[in-house]
């Protein structure tokens, strides 16, 4: 028995997270209609989550571009089709690799931030504060953060995108083994890329940026216990950001497919 209530606590306990998130999801949507009053903070979101990322989104894009050449031209040479790397290469950093790589990035970067201070405020009172004050903390707080996730880390991804693609291109062009032409890469890529594609990417990389604002508020509002708390909510925050975007990015391959 005691096993089984084990189960169904957790049970339990998931559905209420799920819950209440999807009330967060809510209240933040209906307060989209006050945004053109909270532009500045939804600017300095969008500078901090879109601006701040493009040097370390650069890195990672350029390099996992190269290692994904790097590794199929490797085996696409023993039979003679390395012509066909740059299809490879853009298919897989559109569909997948692209806004599955760049939202993980963004989730460890911005996700446990966001979680952090809103954790911080959580614990020492100021939300109650902006409520004492007649201030919405959902207004306030989660929906410029909503927003700018929801902007920003498309064109992220986008970014990672082509980045990617160029770093594919480079080592594809000046790798020994694989050594192919530049028009080469780009005619394969473009037979291969088609605009549904880049659709797919966009789609999913929406999802998974508002996964990362609200999971992000959402861990920043629950936040208790004082500084230990605070390292827990950052912890729980990019876990199952990660675990969200995962899931979600099954789904959504399913459905796009």
């Amino acid at each position: 028995m005691g096993a089984f209530e084990k189960i169904g606590k957790k049970v339990i306990s998931f559905h209420e997270i799920v819950g209440e998130m999807l009330v967060l999801l809510g209240q933040t949507l209906y307060s989209f209609r006050e945004a053109p009053r909270n532009i500045q903070s939804i600017f300095t979101q969008m500078a901090i989550i879109g601006y701040e990322t493009l040097p370390i989104a650069s890195v990672m894009a350029f390099f996992v571009g190269m290692v994904l050449a790097l590794q199929t031209g490797g085996e696409l040479q023993k039979y003679g089709t390395q012509t066909i790397i740059g299809g490879i290469v853009g298919l897989s950093m559109v569909r997948e690799l692209g806004p599955v790589m760049t939202s993980f990035l963004v989730a460890g970067r911005v996700g446990s931030a966001m979680a952090a201070e809103i954790g911080v405020m959580t614990v020492y009172e100021e939300i109650d504060a902006l409520r004492t004050l007649d201030i919405n903390p959902v207004r306030y707080l989660a929906m410029p953060r909503l927003i700018a996730c929801l902007i920003c880390v498309p064109a992220l991804v986008v970014y990672a995108d082509v980045v990617g693609i160029i770093g594919g291109a480079l080592i594809s062009h000046l790798h020994p083994k694989i050594f192919i032409s530049y028009s080469t890469y780009y005619d394969s890529m473009k037979t291969a890329l088609k605009l549904n594609e880049v659709g797919a990417g966009l789609f999913k990389s929406t999802v998974f940026g508002a996964i990362i604002a609200l999971v992000a508020c959402y861990t920043g509002f629950k936040t208790s216990g004082g500084a230990r708390g605070i390292a827990q909510s950052t912890t729980r925050a990019v876990v199952l950001s990660f675990m969200l975007i995962l899931v979600a990015d099954y789904f959504l391959t399913r459905i796009l497919l």
